[in-house]
């Protein structure tokens, strides 16, 4: 990377790039994971391969992330991988226990942000100075430095995290309508920020109502981004958003915040009627929305089985999320015209 990035352009290809990462690291897992834990009575030793390595490569989200980061730069391959690498480290997600190394979950997604910065600076400043030493210096600098930085952000970065956290786990004592509105937007909102909405949820540990509208909420917001940005992304791109993660629009919706007023709608109204009709869900199924259909199919297991069960959740979880997206483009794309499509397209080279 030679020519000087204004500071926009160098703080979306970051957002852009982790946002990349994030669906590249977890799409295989919300693509398959359900199926194979269905498949496991039938096939056990295939389906528990498959959850392994599905697992597994969702935790490479903070190195696919900083590669993606590195390309957008226009980064040589010494400096992506260099910044990749560092990215791990300064994510959390590679723990010591004993004399053995964990790798474990996916990272703090904010402390991967701050660590992609600290990376690119200093691959930025060394350049090509170092001429022939570069591939022997530039990996140790980049990744002793900027995932030395890292570590020593990340336990601050996690107290941010928890207080949100607690913010929104006070919704909890609320009147059980008001709480559903408020879960459904505050996970909608967090499913697009560089915070895990997975996170906050397992570490605020909402079960029941709280964690059925907290799915609805981001389902809402999911399938309201990929109906109002169909007309300018692949079909691809707009089943990534609901059956991995809307977090793919990340990058648009924090440079033009106008996108988050469909979005608060929809998944407002969604958590509402989540609680309403009494939807659940537990702490580990609370933040996933649609993706890999752990949000429904939780949802179902806390209800009695039969048709009128199975009529609900498709109503709740695909017909009335579909509606009010094509409702929130008509009025916001549409009608008034705050938003345009392309304000929501996914640059996937």
């Amino acid at each position: 990377m030679n020519k000087k990035i204004s500071l926009k352009t160098g703080t979306m290809n970051i957002l852009n790039g982790i946002s990349m990462g994030v669906v590249v690291a977890l799409i295989p897992s919300a693509l398959v994971g359900q199926l194979m834990k269905a498949l496991m009575g039938v096939m056990p030793y295939v389906a528990s391969q498959v959850i392994s390595i599905t697992s597994f490569a969702a935790s490479l989200l903070p190195a696919m992330a900083g590669f993606c980061v590195g390309y957008l730069f226009k980064m040589n391959m010494v400096q992506m991988s260099s910044i990749a690498a560092a990215t791990t480290i300064g994510s959390g997600v590679v723990k010591k226990v004993g004399t053995t190394y964990v790798v474990a979950g996916t990272g703090d997604v904010i402390n991967v942000a701050v660590t992609i910065v600290f990376a690119v600076i200093i691959a930025s400043i060394i350049g090509n100075k170092l001429k022939n030493y570069t591939i022997l210096l530039m990996p140790v600098l980049v990744l002793v430095i900027a995932g030395g930085l890292g570590l020593l952000t990340l336990p601050y970065v996690k107290l941010v995290t928890g207080f949100i956290g607690a913010m929104i786990k006070t919704f909890t004592i609320l009147q059980p309508v008001l709480m559903g509105t408020l879960m459904g937007i505050s996970f909608a909102v967090l499913i697009v920020s560089p915070i895990s909405s997975v996170g906050i949820a397992t570490a605020i540990g909402i079960s029941g109502i709280a964690s059925g509208s907290a799915n609805l909420g981001i389902t809402a917001g999911a399938f309201t981004l990929a109906i109002m940005g169909s007309s300018v992304n692949s079909l691809g791109t707009i089943l990534a958003h609901f059956i991995g993660t809307p977090k793919i629009q990340m990058g648009n919706m924090l440079e033009r915040p106008k996108l988050f007023i469909p979005v608060i709608i929809s998944s407002g109204i969604m958590g509402a009627l989540g609680a309403i009709f009494k939807i659940q869900g537990t702490s580990m199924s609370a933040g996933f929305g649609f993706a890999g259909l752990i949000g429904p199919m939780t949802a179902y297991e806390q209800m009695s089985p039969g048709v009128s069960s199975i009529v609900l959740i498709t109503m709740l979880f695909v017909i009335l999320p579909i509606i009010l997206g094509l409702i929130m483009r008509y009025i916001f794309v549409g009608e008034n015209k705050l938003v345009v499509a392309k304000d929501l397209l996914i640059k996937t080279e």
